[in-house]
């Protein structure tokens, strides 16, 4: 028998509220929405340069060997993705203050992890502690950065209790999300494209010039003219200006999520919710799904720079590939939030993510051609965004389900947040350090103008054979996936009425 809440009322606030009252009370604004969602693309803006550039700055700026950056990415990954139950628990037994229980984590994290970012792409002048270093300060900054995004991640349940509310702050945030990531691609990568300093011949490329392919004819005419004029020395200035940049954004997005939001207060607990959590069906399939498909996704982000510098012979040309994917996905966010709302979620998770097979299927099979990677390019970026949409707009789903099956449990949204992300990130921390650590086994050398064939056939592998794959077992985990658009809005219509009974027994 489900148990009634009795409400106490005081003198301001009137005994009875119809449902349509009540709507129009938990309606955002426009201007709430959009300070919800800038307070997104910080994590976005970030994890873009980091996912994009960091393996190829450890390996060719900082000339770490390929198995200590390998061992950086992974533990670095590793930790991330520790750090998000634990901060998830902390955030849960945080006392609410006047500004609310999650902001003030948002707050007080964003100093440290600016300057935590900052040194991350700054090189010492000593060398024999830069694995340390950069491991101290990666590991850094992903634990500031969890304290920021896991509570960002749960205010979603505490911004508003209409889920059609929630749905479309969600939609606003995914789309500013998108645009951080192409602020991310193209103030890194614009920035340090400017400032690329040339790679080095290996003693077999200066056997016989018969022996070169003509993309590193090009490399090396290039680099003739530019060898004067920049040096890597200017290579870790440009880093250093791209990082300041991205921090100066990070701290402004903060801000106005601070004060742009208004978090409703809820009663949260942690340990007594994990078990019911982890044990709620749909949560673990959606979980699982998606563990798949990030990882394919988090394999190309971490490989693509690497690929386009060597195998397709684009090194001066690779930001600007970058940044295509980006502003495609941005330009279509709009497009998959219609999608969604018309053909329900589960069928634009289908859609969205078998659309990037054939172009990751294409782009390695293709010869190398600068006009057709920027199609191929634009195509993938439109499948990107489903990726980066749909997930988050799921989520709610689940967690609306979870009460509805379990009426007397509530206060539980950092668990599915939290739990999320740390599955997520610790599966992309294995794939990048093993990518990493397989180029290594392949004989990568740093700032080569070429690499051996084996670091090509691993490229390829690496950003199409092993996504696809992956991409693949998600979209089969999907089909047992249960919460189709009628058990949605079932579950809507069941909570809403849950909510109005309420109020009318409060009433009486």
């Amino acid at each position: 028998m489900k148990k009634k809440v009795n409400f106490s009322f005081n003198e301001q606030t009137p005994p009875f509220v119809s449902l349509s009252q009540r709507e129009q009370k938990n309606r955002l604004s426009i201007c709430n929405k959009l300070c919800y969602a800038v307070g997104g693309a910080p994590y976005q803006i970030t994890g873009c340069a980091l996912g994009f550039f960091l393996q190829i700055y450890l390996l060719d700026v900082a000339q770490l060997d390929p198995f200590y950056a390998s061992i950086i990415l992974f533990v670095g990954r590793a930790w991330d993705a520790i750090t998000d139950p634990t901060i998830g628990f902390l955030v849960s037994r945080s006392p609410w203050t006047r500004f609310g229980r999650m902001l003030p984590w948002i707050l007080f994290s964003t100093p440290l992890a600016v300057v935590s970012y900052f040194l991350i792409w700054y090189v010492p002048v000593f060398e024999d502690g830069r694995v340390i270093w950069y491991l101290v300060f990666y590991c850094l900054f992903q634990t500031l950065q969890t304290c920021f995004h896991v509570p960002y991640s749960a205010l979603t349940m505490f911004i508003s209790e209409d889920q059609k509310e929630r749905d479309s702050a969600t939609a606003y945030r995914m789309t500013v999300e998108v645009l951080g990531t192409v602020i991310g691609t193209a103030v890194q990568g614009q920035i340090v494209g400017m400032s690329n300093a040339p790679c080095i011949p290996t003693p077999g490329d200066n056997v016989t010039a018969d022996g070169l392919n003509s993309s590193l004819l090009l490399e090396q005419e290039v680099n003739a003219t530019i060898t004067t004029v920049i040096t890597l020395d200017q290579t870790k200035m440009a880093y250093n200006i791209a990082s300041g940049v991205i921090c100066s954004i990070y701290v402004l997005c903060a801000v106005v999520l601070f004060f742009g939001v208004k978090e409703k207060k809820e009663r949260m607990s942690f340990w007594q919710g994990i078990r019911l959590v982890m044990g709620h069906g749909p949560y673990v399939k959606l979980v699982m799904g998606f563990l798949f498909t990030s990882l394919a996704f988090m394999l190309l982000e971490g490989n693509f720079a690497l690929f386009c510098c060597y195998t397709l012979g684009l090194r001066n040309d690779f930001q600007n590939i970058l940044l295509v994917i980006m502003l495609a996905a941005s330009l279509t966010i709009p497009f998959w939030q219609w999608f969604l709302t018309k053909f329900g979620k589960k069928t634009a998770v289908y859609i969205g993510t078998s659309s990037v097979i054939p172009f990751m299927i294409l782009v390695v099979c293709v010869k190398s051609n600068l006009i057709i990677t920027y199609l191929v390019s634009f195509a993938a970026g439109v499948g990107v965004a489903a990726a980066f949409l749909l997930p988050w707009s799921m989520l709610p789903d689940v967690v609306d389900d979870f009460q509805v099956q379990n009426p007397d449990s509530r206060g539980h949204e950092a668990i599915f947040y939290s739990f999320y992300v740390f599955f997520t990130k610790f599966a992309s921390g294995i794939s990048l350090g093993i990518s990493t650590l397989s180029l290594d086994f392949a004989g990568y050398m740093t700032r080569g103008c070429t690499q051996p064939e084996n670091v090509d056939i691993t490229l390829k592998i690496l950003v199409s054979a092993a996504p696809i794959g992956l991409l693949l077992i998600g979209l089969v985990i999907f089909r047992s996936y249960p919460i189709d658009e009628e058990r949605r809005q079932g579950n809507r219509k069941l909570l809403q009425d849950e909510v109005f009974s309420h109020y009318v027994s409060g009433s009486g």
